[in-house]
């Protein structure tokens, strides 16, 4: 069983402040402090940690281990050399994270509200941007159990790695862009949050019920969405049966950078292991509530050990109708 990720590798420089700044406005920051990051990389180290399974888990299986593997590029620099070895420590297999002499490691910065743990994320590619069709023709994404795939790299690369996989391909659309249909049609799990969902969507932004988001979900044309809605947990939308709301268990979060791509990674390693959306989708919930216990993207990511403790305290999902 593999999950093979196909995404950006980036430094994040995480500001900690009092608020959030608004448009054009200055707020000074307590302190900075860098740390591992991407979207890919993110997913890519969450499912690493939680390789080992969920032994005993939501469906009382006793999982086998799943091997992870991360597709990229990072510059020729000291901090490509810094994620490749944050994600080698987390149980990835970064064989075919590529070095990019001609272009610097991709990198964000990330402002972190105190109290309520929101951010705002402003990403420069770097390498990311030279992650090229020819790079994800390769046996680790044809014969993948599950591809995970995101924006932060070209989207020509991210439809022929869709196109080359074999298996379970989840794709989640951020930044968001315009999808082509015949990447959707490769699609088996979309995995937006509220506000990608919408902009895909090309509706107007305000509140919506869960049974309106189902809607603008079921309209997107993949095969299931799964809309993550932050301390709200997830909506489970398969393409046809009933529509689900997944809450999330209760916990203290400090920083929620980096939660959805807890959520993605840990989605993943569930369906590599043979579980159905909904059971995925339980675990995956109880993930990224943990990874929002400590700071940074990667600052909390949680362990095998640690989703099967907390799984009891997650609350049944109900039907949405």
């Amino acid at each position: 069983m593999s999950v093979t990720v196909v995404g950006s590798l980036n430094e994040d420089v995480l500001v900690a402040v009092g608020r959030l700044p608004g448009r054009g406005e200055t707020v000074v920051g307590r302190e900075a402090v860098l740390a591992p990051g991407g979207k890919g990389a993110n997913q890519a180290a969450a499912a690493g940690r939680l390789a080992g399974g969920l032994a005993g888990g939501v469906d009382g299986r006793a999982d086998g281990a799943v091997d992870v593997v991360m597709v990229g590029r990072v510059g020729d620099d000291p901090a490509g050399e810094r994620q490749v070895a944050a994600l080698a420590g987390a149980g990835v297999d970064t064989t075919l994270v590529l070095r990019t002499p001609d272009r610097p490691t991709g990198s964000a910065t990330i402002p972190v509200e105190d109290g309520s743990g929101e951010n705002l994320i402003v990403v420069v590619p770097g390498a990311n941007a030279a992650l090229a069709p020819a790079d994800v023709d390769v046996a680790a994404v044809r014969r993948a159990a599950v591809v995970l795939l995101q924006l932060e790299v070209p989207l020509a690369t991210v439809r022929a790695a869709a196109d080359a996989a074999s298996g379970t391909v989840v794709l989640t659309p951020a930044p968001p862009q315009p999808l082509p249909p015949e990447l959707l049609r490769r699609v088996a799990v979309l995995v937006p949050n509220e506000h990608e969902l919408v902009q895909l969507a090309g509706a107007d932004h305000g509140p919506r019920s869960p049974a309106q988001l189902a809607g603008l979900a079921r309209g997107l044309g993949a095969a299931a969405t799964v809309v993550t809605l932050g301390a709200r947990g997830a909506l489970v939308v398969p393409g046809d049966g009933p529509v689900l709301l997944q809450g999330p268990p209760p916990v203290e979060a400090v920083d929620t950078t980096g939660a959805g791509d807890c959520f993605t990674g840990a989605l993943g390693g569930a369906l590599a292991r043979g579980c159905d959306l909904a059971g995925a989708v339980r675990e995956a919930v109880a993930a990224a509530a943990l990874s929002t216990t400590g700071p940074g993207a990667r600052g909390a990511l949680p362990d095998a050990a640690a989703v099967r403790e907390l799984l009891p305290r997650v609350p049944d999902a109900v039907p949405v109708g």
